[in-house]
């Protein structure tokens, strides 16, 4: 995990450091080392955007600084750092605190397309729900997908949690009014909204899942996005997050992706927080997202 961007990080962390020692660090220096791992860095699905932020903010950070020998590379570490964290902790949430003191029931509606590992993340959050005591219902508004609803029933069998369903072709936003309605009526805690997802740039589902949220009117949207397909992920969270709108982000797969670049960028690119990463297929394989772990990892 994260082998691929943990490389260029600390190359490029040698290279600042090494510069730094030579003679006072100047744009230009700065400039020639970010230009040599540039694409490096994209190949590790970190956009152009964001490493044009990580090049400015350094070179604040860094340009003019006298700075000790030995503390050379601490102070070069200690900038990239910070800069990190500052895209990863914008708008930060506390999922759990915030679904405990919210209001009753507490709807949660999940975006992203086919494949991410949405409906599996849907499971696990109810999973990580109960044990936190509250009563969850999930609402299979992907009326779509051929498969979709008996993917969660079997979920919901496995979890003891209520499924509100109807019919293939059946008005997502129905299935969502009702699941919210039989919350309000049984003392549900909370309501976890499924949604189609075929391709982010068909206009049809854009627009189906601007319907569900303005019906269901969710205290939390969540984009769940699969970090093996990286820039794919990126475009898709874009696409989602203009036409809908999201709070925070899920990223699945995470114990399999080498890169870890699309957790960076779309955070910048959408001023969103990552909350939980994927990490196997057991209902306990959902971490809580840790920008300082993870920036931790990255560095050193």
């Amino acid at each position: 995990m994260l082998e691929k961007l943990r490389g260029v990080f600390q190359n490029i962390k040698n290279s600042i450091s090494s510069a730094v020692l030579e003679k006072k660090l100047d744009e230009k220096t700065l400039d020639d080392i970010f230009d040599e791992f540039e694409l490096l860095l994209i190949e590790a699905d970190v956009a152009l955007p964001v490493i044009e932020a990580l090049r400015n903010n350094l070179k604040k950070k860094l340009l003019g600084l006298n700075v000790p020998r030995k503390a050379v590379e601490e102070t070069v570490t200690r900038a990239l750092e910070e800069t990190l964290l500052e895209i990863l902790n914008k708008n930060k949430i506390n999922f759990d605190h915030e679904v405990l003191n919210g209001p009753r029931p507490y709807v949660i509606l999940f975006l992203g397309v086919n494949g991410s590992g949405k409906t599996t993340t849907i499971a696990k959050i109810a999973y990580r729900l109960k044990n936190m005591g509250l009563d969850p219902v999930i609402a299979a508004s992907d009326t779509f997908r051929a498969g979709a609803i008996e993917q969660l029933k079997k979920h919901c069998d496995s979890l003891g949690v209520k499924l509100i369903y109807q019919d293939y072709g059946a008005d997502p936003a129905a299935v969502a009014f009702d699941a919210i309605q039989h919350a309000k009526a049984r003392g549900k805690d909370v309501v976890l909204i499924d949604t189609a997802g075929r391709m982010q740039t068909n206009r049809n589902l854009m627009e189906e899942m601007k319907k569900i949220k303005r019906v269901s009117n969710p205290h939390m949207t969540i984009f769940v996005g699969d970090a093996l397909t990286g820039n794919d992920a990126i475009i898709q969270a874009r696409e989602f997050y203009t036409n809908v709108g999201f709070d925070a982000v899920i990223l699945t797969k995470m114990d399999a992706d080498a890169k870890g670049g699309a957790a960076i960028t779309i955070s910048y690119e959408t001023g969103r927080p990552v909350i939980f990463i994927g990490t196997g297929q057991s209902y306990n394989d959902l971490m809580p997202f840790d920008p300082k772990e993870f920036v931790g990892k990255l560095l050193h």
